[in-house]
């Protein structure tokens, strides 16, 4: 529903709060009075954005976790949980005594969330469908302000599809090779290299020691591309470990004896979200800023500049690690991002055609993650 479908079916009291909030002048008697009233405020531009602006870091990103959730209603339960997590440890003040209900309240006064108006939805809380689009045109406008433009650079790196044949690969590797496993269900680094130099994309193999873990079953043991592989191939049920070996399963011969020379990224792409949300909870949110944020060759520079602030660190891995290691790193993995480098301008990235469409196409719910437990082989 829309802001003004939502303020017709609010009671006067919250229409009178809503009126107060922005001082609007009217008759608090006259609902009729009051909804005019407030879509006159709300409807202006300029006004709208100096709200907006007017937001602490944490409501903003209490928001930006809401904008690109397909979910429509929400338990105060939920959006506590949502509240909570865009407070980070390492935000100034954060010692201090904290009510997430009060950040939700002031969204309510502010007549950016309404309770339902069924016997179903009375008790949870939703955000006006032309609301979010202003959300999101207003913070889209001021991140545009912070980046950075730059001319298409000389060289660049498209690994589209890439991904999507070394999974095929990965598969055949298995089946032609006797790949052997450590006790703890690991190939040994020599299987691990030659199985790397044969990869469209190169990857050094991890240091010993390293730490890892968050962002996948297998992240700890192999490279990040190469983890992502390995594991979107377990998830899928074609690769197995036992006795020591690495082998592939009933299914895993199926999908060679398919005869098709890549997987579709499709899958890849929602397994990742998935995946990765362990460790990023608003990572799609993160991922449609990106799309909107390089609709033109861009920085990599001013990019993290302007989305690290949305990001929660996740352990030692700092806000701007997760950014460009685990966030545009993969992206360009995955064929979503193309990667540019300049001697003047440095190192930028451009959204491609296939990660328009996979981003704005497909939608993981909040809730939707993947185990990382391990079994022991």
């Amino acid at each position: 529903m829309n802001l003004a479908d939502m303020l017709s079916y609010a009671d006067i009291q919250q229409l009178a709060r809503i009126a107060q909030q922005y001082e609007c002048e009217c008759n608090i008697n006259s609902k009729h009075e009051l909804i005019q009233s407030i879509l006159l405020e709300l409807g202006r531009k300029e006004l709208f954005e100096q709200h907006v602006s007017k937001m602490s870091i944490e409501e903003t990103r209490f928001l930006n976790s809401l904008l690109f959730d397909q979910q429509g209603f929400f338990s105060i339960e939920e959006l506590i949980a949502r509240v909570q997590q865009a407070r980070f440890d390492s935000d100034p003040n954060s010692s201090q005594v904290f009510n997430p209900r009060d950040t939700i309240l002031k969204f309510k006064h502010s007549g950016w969330l309404f309770n339902g108006c069924t016997q179903q939805t009375k008790y949870l809380l939703h955000i006006p469908s032309d609301l979010k689009l202003r959300f999101r045109d207003v913070l889209h406008q001021r991140f545009k302000e912070q980046l950075h433009v730059v001319p298409s650079p000389e060289a660049y790196r498209d690994e589209d599809g890439r991904l999507g044949e070394d999974i095929i690969f990965l598969l055949r590797y298995i089946d032609q090779e006797m790949v052997q496993l450590s006790s703890e269900g690991v190939m040994y680094k020599r299987s691990q290299q030659q199985l790397l130099e044969q990869l469209a994309v190169r990857e050094p193999v991890i240091a010993k020691g390293e730490w890892r873990f968050g962002y996948g079953r297998r992240f700890h043991n192999y490279p990040d591309r190469l983890s992502l592989i390995y594991d979107y191939a377990f998830y899928r049920g074609w690769i197995e470990e036992g006795n020591g070996c690495l082998n592939l399963t009933a299914a895993g011969e199926e999908r060679l004896t398919q005869g098709a020379a890549y997987e579709a990224l499709q899958p890849v792409y929602r397994f990742w979200l998935k995946l990765y949300k362990n460790a990023i909870p608003n990572l799609l949110s993160l991922v449609h800023w990106i799309q909107r944020c390089t609709e033109k060759w861009t920085t990599t520079e001013s990019l993290q500049q302007t989305l690290v602030p949305y990001v929660r660190p996740f352990y030692y891995d700092t806000p701007e690690s997760i950014l460009g290691q685990r966030i545009l790193k993969m992206m360009i993995h995955l064929g979503l991002l193309r990667y540019g480098e300049d001697p003047e301008y440095g190192a930028s990235v451009l959204i491609t055609k296939r990660g328009q469409t996979l981003i704005q196409d497909i939608y993981v719910p909040h809730e939707e993650k993947i185990s990382l437990v391990v079994d022991k082989p």
